[in-house]
């Protein structure tokens, strides 16, 4: 790895970097080696106010879709040159695998931001509807709080729309992974942004996001992470009325029917139920099988775990690294002895440690699991897939929507029209069919606990803009 500025000591507020108005700093871990990789500030509620003051100055509610376009350009370009740095910071400060990095973690980023310029670029602000003119402008002061699992994915998912739409922004990131994020953010400065149209507080949720959530001066609120939290942001900012985007968690499943080729679905489900190490929100977590075929798919899933390395994430034979944090470490074992002590049956893996040093889990896998038990029901984010059987799609059904989630999930079957008619039964927000490709366009979010609102393409933009009404003579 390349040295890289880990020692963080000023927030970017109003266009430059200043000292906080806050005390302290919180010690950024590297999960492969258990030692402090670096420092961000403890900012403070007086540094909300002022970012959120300049947020507000730097508003302008009749920007030019030209000038629009012009920072969103810059703002592309900035970031695509940053984006080897990035990828090695990810895996330094969260253990992503290089590979993962420089791909998933960043590639995608960039083609989701590509993406919004594609939208910006043929989007009409204005439609007439009878002898209404209908115009859409920017919402104002965006308050950005995201996670750590992909650190520059859900930032650009937030920001980049955002930028487009014409407001401005308060972000803060994940306490775990901030430090892309200041790199992400250098990028913006490079691009020449205005001051205040993009501003970054790291501290705690707690206090940095709570004061976020109820901030007067704040419009939107958009934030991804876990469903507990996501409530709580809810509630604080519905005291204000402002509105709120929730990305949460999920616990998807993998549908495969009679008929499907097994062998693809199944090779292609464990890929999904472990990529990042099982810390993804949209990952397949339970896969779901036919009473008639489930012994031979056990046979395929274990050949396929085999497959999946454990080790150094700066080694590119890695597919999986350790988990995050030391509490998300401990948070996912807990599910994993949990679920022996509730009867589903380990396949392969387990909670034993498996390193002297680093946060790693073994991919892990239990067949025979009840849909109702907390593996059946919960969201692990860790390398944990639950294997479950079926008898006919009725009962495939219920079980695919028996958890208070809806986030994503992917149906098999032999053919695209058998599928996409189940899947039209499923109350999840995204479903891959028969193995369909990931499109950084289409709309992505949660139904039920899941969330509320969407990211990516015209629809995450759309999150950030107003909808006015003139009523013409």
């Amino acid at each position: 790895m390349s040295n890289h500025e880990y020692t963080r000591t000023q927030l970017f507020i109003d266009g430059e970097w200043v000292t906080p108005a806050g005390t302290g700093v919180i010690e950024v871990v590297n999960p492969a080696t258990e030692e402090v990789l670096g420092t961000v500030p403890n900012g403070s509620d007086a540094d909300v106010d002022i970012a959120v003051a300049a947020a507000q100055r730097a508003f302008d509610p009749l920007i030019s879709v030209a000038e629009r376009r012009a920072r969103l350009d810059a703002v592309i370009t900035a970031m695509d040159k940053r984006l080897p740095d990035i990828a090695e910071t990810i895996t330094s400060e969260m253990g992503a695998p290089i590979r993962v990095a420089q791909t998933v973690q960043t590639q995608v980023p960039l083609a989701v931001a590509r993406a919004v310029a594609e939208v910006l670029g043929r989007f009409e602000f204005e439609e007439r509807i009878g002898n209404s003119l209908v115009v859409r402008e920017p919402y104002g002061v965006v308050a950005a709080i995201t996670p750590w699992n992909y650190p520059l994915y859900q930032v650009v998912a937030k920001v980049i729309p955002a930028i487009a739409a014409g407001c401005t922004v308060v972000l803060k990131p994940s306490n775990e992974a901030p430090l892309a994020v200041f790199e992400f953010v250098e990028a913006l400065a490079d691009a020449g942004l205005p001051p205040g149209v993009v501003n970054l507080v790291s501290g705690p949720g707690r206090v940095i996001g709570e004061r976020m959530a109820v901030h007067p001066d704040v419009d939107v609120v958009s934030f991804t992470g876990s469903t507990s939290v996501g409530s709580r942001v809810g509630e604080l900012a519905g005291a204000t009325i402002k509105k709120v985007a929730l990305e949460l968690g999920g616990k998807s499943a993998n549908v495969i029917l009679d008929g499907a080729d097994l062998a693809a679905a199944v090779k292609v489900g464990v890929g999904n139920a472990f990529l990042n190490g099982g810390q993804t929100c949209m990952a397949w977590t339970r896969m779901l099988v036919p009473q008639a075929r489930y012994d031979e798919a056990l046979e395929i899933i274990e050949s396929a775990v085999a497959k999946y390395t454990v080790g150094d994430p700066c080694d590119p034979a890695t597919r999986i690294g350790p988990s995050a944090s030391e509490t998300q470490y401990r948070t996912v074992r807990g599910f994993i002895e949990r679920a022996q002590r509730d009867g589903a049956r380990l396949l392969t893996g387990g909670a034993e440690k498996i390193a002297d040093t680093g946060y790693y889990v073994a991919p892990t896998v239990f067949a025979d699991v009840d849909p109702q038990s907390e593996l059946g029901q919960e969201e692990v984010f860790g390398p944990v897939l639950a294997v479950i059987p079926f008898r006919d799609t009725d009962e495939a059904l219920t079980i695919a929507n028996g958890t208070p989630y809806g986030l994503s999930g992917a149906v098999w079957a032999g053919d695209d029209d058998t599928a996409i008619a189940f899947a039209r039964q499923v109350r999840t927000g995204q479903l891959d069919i028969n193995g369909g490709k990931y499109n950084p366009a289409a709309p992505f979010g949660g139904y039920k606990r899941s969330g509320v609102g969407r990211e990516l393409g015209r629809f995450g933009f759309e999150e950030y803009l107003q909808v006015k009404s003139l009523q013409l003579p």
